[in-house]
């Protein structure tokens, strides 16, 4: 029997992050060839550590010999990001970081197994498997503790790019332990936040009285208490920030870019990877179908499980569990969902128009609980499948 009062605690982490500077250049390099290119496969992958920025992975073009024209380009994407991002410190700086690129062509035997044929569809880009999940406790209907941790982080990154906040750094992270009564999130029992800044003087508590008002900005009424802990920048001063503080690697904050362990995850990272890897549009397609189950008021919560074959492209299986929650029998739900969306990875590609430049934006602050854009960004947000899995059911 599923519990109903406990305390449940998820972490996010800003833009700034190491890790989160290498998910961008991973994604804006996506971006840049399927701006080219809309079928391109991109493999990308970053490291960053000081002074030192390393793109590898794998590249498919229609054209093979358009690659080395591109390549020239990876230099300047890479010190944009980190430029956007903020880094002017003496050992991580636009201007000056070194950066190496090593993309190369993308093999053979893989393409072989993705691309559509005569006597085939497209395949999967790999194997795995991949979940999606929705809960209708915020509006979002996402976990609140992975929510509001990233609100509070994006709030911050806005006040410090405005100019509003100058003290802050870019880099950061927050960690909210939420507390669930009757099963529904009621208030915060902790929260922790450890931010850069730039002025080696100020101590925690002057950190603590220039963010605190944002934190209580973005946090439902009622949820701050007198008997709520704080913990800033609980190891006194964080000047040195992002990769010069730490190694940064694409693909290393998979919870954070999810649910933030409120539900499973395949393993699969989403940065650089291009939609035919089911890593990542597959487990898009699953957040977009477990959303509109409970938007559809079919169930309070929904975890869907999805799996692959790589070179193949219907899924091998399709699981769904509305943890007790459920108006009608998960079963039903189940084939209601395989009829109402092509879940092969040309279907979803198509279904979700996932062959655009949308992915660099989806780097930081999660992948999930966002609002869908007008040129197509976040469309597996969308609850437009609600009427025909209502009627398909």
């Amino acid at each position: 029997m599923s519990r109903n009062n406990y305390t449940f605690t998820s972490e996010s982490v800003s833009e700034g992050h190491p890790d989160k500077v290498c998910d961008r250049i991973s994604d804006a390099v996506l971006d840049a060839f399927l701006s080219e290119e809309p079928e391109a496969r991109v493999a990308a992958e970053t490291f960053a550590t000081t002074n030192r920025v390393v793109i590898g992975g794998e590249v498919g073009l229609s054209d093979p010999d358009k690659l080395h024209e591109y390549m020239g380009r990876i230099d300047e994407i890479a010190r944009a990001c980190i430029r956007d991002i903020g880094y002017e410190q003496e050992k991580f700086h636009h201007q000056t970081v070194e950066v190496t690129n090593l993309l190369h062509e993308q093999s053979a035997h893989i393409a072989q197994g993705v691309n559509a044929a005569e006597n085939k569809d497209e395949g999967a880009g790999d194997q795995g498997i991949m979940f999606g999940f929705a809960t209708n406790e915020t509006p979002a209907l996402m976990p609140a503790p992975i929510q509001y941790s990233h609100a509070i982080l994006r709030r911050l990154a806005d006040v410090r790019k405005d100019g509003t906040e100058p003290a802050l750094g870019p880099d950061a992270k927050s960690q909210l332990s939420v507390v669930y009564r009757d099963g529904k999130p009621v208030g915060v029992s902790s929260v922790v936040l450890s931010t850069q800044h730039l002025d080696p003087d100020l101590t925690s508590d002057d950190i603590r009285a220039i963010v605190e008002p944002y934190i209580t900005e973005v946090l439902p009424d009622g949820w701050l208490t007198a008997a709520t802990e704080w913990h800033v920048n609980p190891t006194g001063k964080f000047v040195i920030g992002g990769p010069d503080g730490d190694a940064g690697l694409t693909g290393r904050k998979i919870i954070v870019d999810t649910y933030g362990g409120a539900a499973p995850h395949g393993g699969g990272a989403f940065s650089g990877k291009d939609p035919t890897k089911v890593d990542r549009s597959a487990a898009y397609a699953a957040r977009y179908l477990a959303k509109n189950i409970v938007a559809a008021g079919l169930a309070d919560r929904a975890t869907l499980q999805l799996s692959y074959a790589i070179g193949v492209s219907k899924p091998l299986s399709i699981y769904v569990d509305t943890h007790g929650t459920g108006q009608v029998e998960d079963d039903r739900i189940e084939t209601a969902v395989g009829k109402v969306m092509n879940l092969t990875p040309r279907g979803i590609r198509e279904h979700l128009q996932l062959n655009k430049p949308i992915y660099q934006r989806t780097a930081a602050y999660g992948h999930f609980g966002r609002e869908p854009e007008h040129d197509g960004g976040f469309s597996w947000e969308r609850t437009d499948l609600v009427e025909a899995l209502k009627q398909a059911v």
